[in-house]
């Protein structure tokens, strides 16, 4: 990654883990407010976590170096799909999750999340990763190498929860495509909750309240 990870922690010795994967161009600190618009006081201190993205040429825009997770070379996502980027990612991001076992957050109580490129991440990696985690989100993203999921995925995960968000005027990743992704997931057997927004390429207020109520449920206790 170009650099490290931002933190934030509701309080002293979080027992919950949120890692929010940002999107192309972005950076961690796009999505910094989210922490603060979310009210998980009920379920103990949470540590938020905002890896940085590596900077790479980005074929799709000229080959200008950016913040991305993975290249992008057709405005049709799924054609000429960057495998190789998105599977260095994917063990960047399984890195962050150690890395949170060892400070003594067990799978369990780890979310994965992202939005756009970060939501193909989060997707990627949270249905592959070897221990059952609270749970998996994807806000404006779509499903990667989709056809190697079925194979790959881990049973571990087969009923973790994943939150599903998209904007209905998105132009950047299209709504047919978050409906294509739920309707993959759902053939997976996955636990899917859908939501879509009247909103573009973008988070809005509806889908943060929607959430946050994910949250709650996924790091109850009993969960």
């Amino acid at each position: 990654m170009s650099r490290p990870p931002i933190e934030i922690e509701t309080g002293p010795h979080p027992t919950a883990t949120v890692i929010l994967m940002h999107g192309l161009g972005a950076d961690g600190n796009d999505f910094v407010p989210i922490a603060g618009e979310l009210d998980l006081s009920s379920v103990g201190p949470v540590r938020f976590v905002f890896p940085n993205a590596p900077v790479i040429p980005v074929t799709i825009n000229g080959g200008y170096e950016m913040p991305a997770w993975y290249d992008i070379a057709v405005a049709d996502l799924v054609l000429r799909e960057d495998e190789a980027g998105l599977r260095r990612s994917q063990a960047a991001i399984e890195t962050l999750i150690a890395a949170e076992k060892a400070r003594g957050i067990p799978a369990s109580r780890i979310v994965v999340a992202g939005f756009s490129q970060g939501s193909a991440m989060a997707l990627m990696t949270g249905l592959r990763h070897t221990e059952r985690l609270a749970g998996i989100v994807g806000l404006s993203g779509y499903l990667p190498i989709a056809a190697t999921t079925a194979a790959e995925r881990q049973a571990a995960n087969h009923d973790t929860p994943v939150f599903l968000g998209h904007g209905t005027r998105d132009g950047v990743v299209t709504i047919a495509r978050g409906h294509q992704t739920r309707d993959a997931l759902v053939a997976l057997g996955c636990a899917v909750e859908w939501h879509d927004y009247p909103m573009e390429h973008s988070v809005c207020m509806e889908e943060i309240a929607d959430l946050n109520a994910f949250l709650l449920r996924v790091f109850a206790p009993g969960a």
